[in-house]
């Protein structure tokens, strides 16, 4: 079974196609890349896929489960993560407390009536969270900035931060948009191996938008590509690297093989 199918999605804004019956699956513990130029539709599949617009046509499931019209919340409890491109995080909080923070909003037990009656499932569920944040920072070797505040990171480590509030809620899937921005070669380099590791180690399948060629290629197993909200090209990152219609989309070279192009978002 597939850990996520986004089937024949069709999305429009007013009379603009941004995106035209476009499939995506990724496999279960799968890493699989979604590319394309400036414009391309990514960020509209993405938001789709992530349940903060809804298609005109298609369908999403989530482990074989259909999930269209369910809200963002709704498929965060059946096991979808996501990061964002602009970091998100609780600025003014500290690391530990951020990855908290994301451990109790996954626990099912804690709500209004044990916070008011300090119920005894309410403590044993807090030391269960913090469990889980501490374990996420030895994880992601944030121990030396537990008592820092989010917003006096380095980039490179808020992105980690933003992943690892993402993994305390342990998903089995996980939507990554553009984590490499804003880092260097050297910071990415550190993420390549983080993402590898979480897909390997954790099963986590990941579905990632990026930018940086050489991350997708380096990290992922199969590749998308989105071309003025049409998918011009699957396959594993070498088919798709030497492929005569990516490279006319990327680099404007001409080929009769490139499909004609709507109007994209």
């Amino acid at each position: 079974m597939n850990a996520l199918e986004a089937r024949e999605i069709t999305v429009r804004f007013g009379g603009l196609v941004a995106v035209s019956d476009a499939t995506v699956e990724v496999p279960a513990t799968g890493f699989t890349g979604l590319i394309g130029p400036n414009g391309a539709g990514k960020t509209t599949l993405f938001n789709v896929v992530g349940g903060f617009l809804a298609p005109e046509r298609g369908r999403v499931l989530l482990g074989g489960r259909d999930v269209t019209r369910t809200a963002p919340a709704g498929r965060a409890k059946l096991g979808l993560g996501r990061t964002f491109q602009r970091l998100e995080l609780f600025g003014r909080m500290s690391v530990f407390d951020n990855l908290l923070v994301a451990a109790e909003a996954g626990a099912s037990r804690l709500g209004l009536a044990a916070d008011l009656l300090n119920l005894p499932v309410r403590r044993s569920e807090e030391r269960r969270c913090a469990r889980i944040a501490l374990d996420m920072l030895d994880s992601l070797d944030l121990g030396w900035a537990r008592d820092r505040r989010a917003s006096d990171l380095p980039v490179g480590t808020a992105r980690i931060l933003e992943l690892g509030r993402a993994l305390c809620r342990n998903p089995s899937m996980l939507l990554l948009d553009e984590p490499s921005s804003g880092l260097d070669s050297a910071e990415t380099e550190v993420l390549a191996g983080l993402l590898r590791r979480i897909n390997a180690e954790r099963g986590v399948s990941i579905l990632l938008v990026e930018h940086d060629m050489d991350l997708v290629m380096d990290v992922c197993r199969d590749i998308y590509v989105l071309d003025f909200g049409r998918m011009i090209a699957r396959g594993a990152p070498a088919q798709v690297k030497a492929d005569p219609a990516v490279r006319a989309a990327y680099l404007g070279e001409e080929d009769d093989a490139a499909p004609a192009a709507p109007a994209g978002s």
